[in-house]
């Protein structure tokens, strides 16, 4: 491929432009948590956006009503992201909805937490097959519709963006959390290596990783006075995370803004990754 063969890319020039206006996203995991708070922030910077959800199918309906109140397209789909069959039927539905997709934001996860010499294979194979197979099968429909499609250069500079949910804990190490932490370890270079491989095809692939966020999934972490200031020895900037600063996040790494990122880490951690037992000199 030669520069002669790429589309001309056109970056919008207004400063109250919506980020993501005309495109069509999917959220895994959309119902709760980070993954709700990602799907309605894409809806109010223009995108129409499906909430996919394995349980929780009422969390999910509201999730879409506030897509809907943006003035955005919504629409709940019910898939296991771990399962092939599903997730190519998750992918057909939005398609035959809303056309295509120009986003995938691989956002679905979870913990099954226990000693090592105490886990269970079970619990092994069902964060590896969520946090990590879920993401693959997901990504690879991706980008067969981004391969098909091509670039609409009055869409997006590039022909689709995929954004891996991963975490501070791809180089973290957390013990009592081992299956956790290999399956965003291995998000991490299923990322760099996929944004390697289909970078020539204009889709960019990149990860978000989130540090302490406030979200039912660590409520342990914050709901006290005492927990909250145990947290805050890890966290340099001094507070949690809200979820939409991973949602500010996404939406940026997904639009046009971000054209010339490919392959990155981006850490939203309040500075947790900076080793912060080191501030006073370790």
């Amino acid at each position: 491929m030669n520069d002669e063969t790429l589309p001309e890319v056109i970056m919008p020039s207004c400063p109250n432009r919506q980020l993501l206006k005309g495109q069509k996203a999917l959220v895994t995991g959309a119902n709760s948590g980070i993954g709700r708070e990602v799907a309605v922030y894409l809806a109010k910077e223009g995108a129409d956006v499906v909430v996919n959800y394995v349980a929780g199918k009422r969390a999910a309906n509201q999730a879409v009503a506030e897509i809907k109140a943006t003035g955005q397209r919504g629409l709940a789909i019910q898939a296991d992201v771990s399962n092939e069959a599903q997730v190519k039927a998750m992918f057909r539905q939005m398609c035959d909805a809303l056309g295509t997709i120009d986003i995938l934001v691989n956002n679905a996860g979870l913990q099954q937490d226990a000693p090592f010499d105490e886990m269970t294979l079970a619990q092994w194979n069902k964060v590896l097959g969520v946090n990590l197979t879920g993401q693959f099968l997901c990504a690879r429909e991706a980008v067969r519709e981004f391969k098909r499609r091509g670039v609409v250069p009055e869409v997006s500079c590039a022909a689709g963006k995929i954004i891996s949910m991963s975490s501070v804990h791809e180089v973290i190490p957390w013990a009592g959390h081992v299956n956790y932490a290999a399956s965003k370890g291995g998000v991490m270079l299923m990322t760099k290596s996929l944004a390697q491989e289909v970078a020539p095809y204009r889709i960019r692939v990149n990860s978000i990783c989130p540090g302490a966020i406030r979200t039912p999934i660590n409520t342990d972490a914050w709901e006290t006075p005492e927990a909250y200031a145990e947290l805050m020895k890890l966290i340099p900037y001094n507070r949690i995370g809200e979820p939409e600063d991973i949602a500010r996040a996404t939406a940026w790494m997904a639009s046009d803004d971000a054209d010339y990122v490919q392959g990155v880490s981006f850490f939203v951690d309040g500075g947790m990754t900076l080793y912060p037992g080191f501030a006073e000199g370790g």
